[in-house]
């Protein structure tokens, strides 16, 4: 089973205080709200098969401006410029899976998480020498691909390798895409996962991958602001509600287990 925690209130005192809580958001009187994304990212964001953006990121941003009176408009960038993207203004809020860390938090502003996830091994399926963050240092020829500068980065290099950021086991790529991809063809041996983004690429491609081993961490994901921006008190507010509600409970539950099914 996929372990994510949301933070959830029972449901029976949220139907209760909904109405209150409703009253109590702030009314941002149709402001325009700039969103960037990359929609490389399943199921948090990605495009569907006409190239629509979709995904539970995109569901949690438009609700809580919906509820805060207020519009999004959505535009697409590289992961690599994203935050400085967003840091220096040119969007208001960024979504692509962003771990909440501390390096970062010096660089923009941090909504609260909006969910937890675990993170996992991802290799082809018939990989027999990765069992865990151990094999690699039994076996010195194994190699991890990664988007460079996202939390997977990080991860195989302070979580599993020698915190050596210039670790030539780790080969980098433009998208978590592309290191999957690397994976399967045999460049690289692993990349690391959440389980959802895991099981979304075992699922379109029966019998190349398999996720192997413990969770290797948590990550709290959050959506990235300007620094000073006056929307994180009231984002953070309709993230409240929406965990009181149930609301975010029943996407991630839709988008982690329900949507790949369907």
């Amino acid at each position: 089973m996929i372990k994510i925690t949301a933070l959830l209130a029972s449901a029976a005192l949220v139907l209760a205080a909904t109405p209150a809580l409703a009253q109590s958001l702030p009314d941002l009187g149709g402001r325009t709200i700039h969103a960037v994304t990359e929609n490389a990212y399943y199921p948090l964001n990605f495009a569907d098969a006409d190239g629509n953006g979709i995904g539970l990121e995109y569901d949690v941003i438009n609700e809580i401006a919906k509820r805060l009176n207020a519009q999004v408009e959505w535009q697409l960038t590289a992961w690599d410029v994203m935050i400085e993207s967003v840091r220096s203004g040119q969007f208001d809020i960024g979504a692509d899976g962003i771990t909440i860390s501390e390096e970062r938090a010096q660089q923009i502003d941090f909504t609260e998480p909006f969910i937890t996830v675990e993170q996992y091994f991802l290799v082809r399926a018939d990989e027999e020498r990765i069992d865990g963050p151990e094999s690699f240092a039994e076996n010195a020829d194994l190699l991890f691909g990664a988007q460079a500068g996202t939390s997977s980065f990080y991860s195989a290099i302070y979580d599993v390798l020698d915190g050596d950021e210039a670790n030539p086991r780790v080969k980098t790529f433009d998208s978590f895409g592309a290191a999957v991809q690397a994976v399967k063809a045999g460049d690289v041996d692993a990349v690391i996962a959440d389980q959802a983004a895991a099981s979304g690429y075992i699922g379109a491609d029966p019998g190349a991958f398999k996720q192997v081993g413990e969770s290797i961490k948590s990550d709290p994901l959050g959506f990235i602001l300007t620094p000073g921006s006056d929307l994180v008190a009231p984002f953070n507010a309709a993230l409240d509600q929406l965990r009181e509600e149930g609301w975010l409970d029943e996407r991630i539950n839709y988008w982690f287990f329900q949507y790949s099914a369907e």
